[in-house]
């Protein structure tokens, strides 16, 4: 493992599953998982957890290369070392450690590994699998010279096995009710590269909001609205009442987001009227003069919408009389010839 004089980077390493059986023996054991195991009773306990499954209910699982902490608690004054062990036998000591050498711990006291603020961290290595880590709890320093470089924060055996045969011969001398150890599990996993997606994404707005949003001729909702679609070309439409449409074309692409933001004309809310003669006549819309024609054309602006009658009169002529319909935003027509009288 690379060290970095500002940051170091501890690869916390699996192992298969735990089981610790009911070992009855003098001499300390090993489980068919490699756990060592102290067969007599003591009233010495040590705790071990990792931060995702602080209630040891579960197997939590991290990814490669994801941070990680673990904590210990002792009930009794106690030395504790800690280690991380790899499904293929690698091991990573957690405490002591070139930054952490205190490993002394009061009753009832939880330290957590690395603590906050600390210049080093714990990241979750590959390969994928059952990952473990093993607590050693003992009333008395243990001589761990043989299993541990502190200096550079590695170990000197490695295999499971090897590991906890070495911590055997270590914790033979001392009085067997005097140590205690503990093991915490959770599963590497590896992140996912997820696929990528295979629609895409049309936001809708419109100013005044609440216009109806048409896609292909088809009412999808009312905006602002969102939009999830295969990829493609699309005929947007927005319809307000008092306001003119508003049409696009989006291309939809996958993974892309579109913005459409439509400021919506209002629609006129009166017509035009044109009215062409065959002689220079003055008009009537509704009985009120609104003027007369130059060059046989005349037109009036702002009509209101609805049914109105049109009449011209000129000198010598008959009056001409006509029935138009002016729709708001239009122009609106109408032709009228008058005949001279005899």
């Amino acid at each position: 493992m690379e060290v970095d004089t500002v940051k170091r980077n501890f690869y916390l390493l699996a192992l298969g599953g735990f089981g610790l059986g009911g070992l009855v023996s003098a001499a300390p054991q090993l489980s068919p998982q490699s756990i060592i195991v102290n067969p007599v009773p003591t009233d010495l306990q040590v705790r071990t957890w990792v931060d995702k499954d602080p209630g040891k209910t579960g197997n939590p699982v991290y990814q490669i290369g994801e941070r990680i902490r673990v904590s210990v608690q002792v009930n009794q004054d106690a030395y504790v070392y800690l280690f991380s062990v790899h499904s293929n036998g690698d091991i990573a000591p957690i405490l002591p450690n070139a930054f952490e050498r205190d490993n002394f711990l009061r009753a009832g006291q939880t330290r957590t590994f690395p603590p906050q603020g600390a210049n080093y961290e714990f990241k979750v290595e590959g390969p994928e699998g059952q990952d473990r880590v093993l607590a050693i709890a003992s009333r008395r320093p243990l001589d761990m010279s043989n299993i541990i470089d502190v200096a550079n924060s590695a170990v000197r055996v490695q295999g499971a096995d090897n590991l906890s045969r070495a911590l055997s011969i270590v914790v033979t001398p001392i009085p067997q009710q005097d140590w205690v150890s503990n093991v915490a599990f959770f599963v590497v996993g590896r992140l996912q590269t997820p696929p990528p997606p295979s629609t895409g994404f049309v936001g809708v707005s419109s100013f005044p909001q609440g216009a109806q949003v048409l896609l292909n001729g088809r009412s999808v909702g009312n905006a602002p609205i969102n939009l999830t679609l295969n990829p493609g070309t699309y005929t947007l439409e927005l319809r307000l009442a008092g306001y003119d449409p508003y049409r696009t074309t989006v291309q939809v692409r996958s993974g892309e987001s579109i913005n459409i933001n439509a400021t919506l004309n209002r629609t006129p809310m009166t017509g035009r009227l044109e009215v062409l003669t065959n002689v220079e006549a003055r008009i009537f819309v509704n009985g009120s003069e609104v003027g007369s024609t130059t060059g046989n054309f005349f037109r009036l602006d702002n009509t209101n919408p609805g049914r109105v009658q049109v009449v011209a009169i000129a000198p010598g002529y008959r009056v001409a009389v006509a029935e138009v319909t002016i729709n708001p935003g239009q122009t609106s027509p109408v032709q009228l010839n008058l005949s001279r009288i005899p």
